[in-house]
């Protein structure tokens, strides 16, 4: 089975450029430009609408394995998935403090970067990339 999320030569500024409101794709830029500076990495489009920072190796206790971006988000219609962790209870209290969020499977969303509190977002995306990007993942 081939892994659909891979890193891609597609360009993200031009991806950015193809969000149709302007609000996301300004609060999409912004991300972009805070996560590359906490994780030090150039963003790099993952599948069709993922942009991710740095990359990390996992694999199922199947077998099956590949590869991850660390930190990562997608502006999806009406909100942002990020995907910053896979345990996200370790980061409930900063979560709290960043705002209003969802869990999903293997992120968080947020509807608006505006309605967050940017410097405690920041916060938990330098938290999170330093701790995942020390891990190897081995999942069941």
């Amino acid at each position: 089975m081939t892994n659909k999320t891979v890193p891609t030569n597609s360009n993200v500024v031009d991806f950015l450029a193809t969000i149709e409101d302007e609000t996301q794709r300004r609060e999409s830029e912004e991300l972009v430009a805070m996560m590359q500076e906490v994780s030090n990495k150039p963003p790099v489009m993952w599948g069709p609408s993922i942009i991710g920072f740095g990359s990390q190796h996992y694999k199922y206790e199947s077998g099956r394995e590949g590869d991850m971006p660390i930190i990562g988000f997608s502006p999806r219609k009406g909100k942002f998935a990020f995907y910053l962790t896979y345990e996200i209870e370790r980061y409930k209290d900063q979560l709290e403090k960043v705002g209003n969020y969802q869990n999903g499977k293997a992120c968080i969303y947020f509807k608006r970067l505006s309605d967050l509190d940017k410097s405690e977002l920041k916060e938990l995306i330098r938290q999170t990339y330093e701790n995942e990007s020390k891990k190897s993942y081995v999942k069941d």
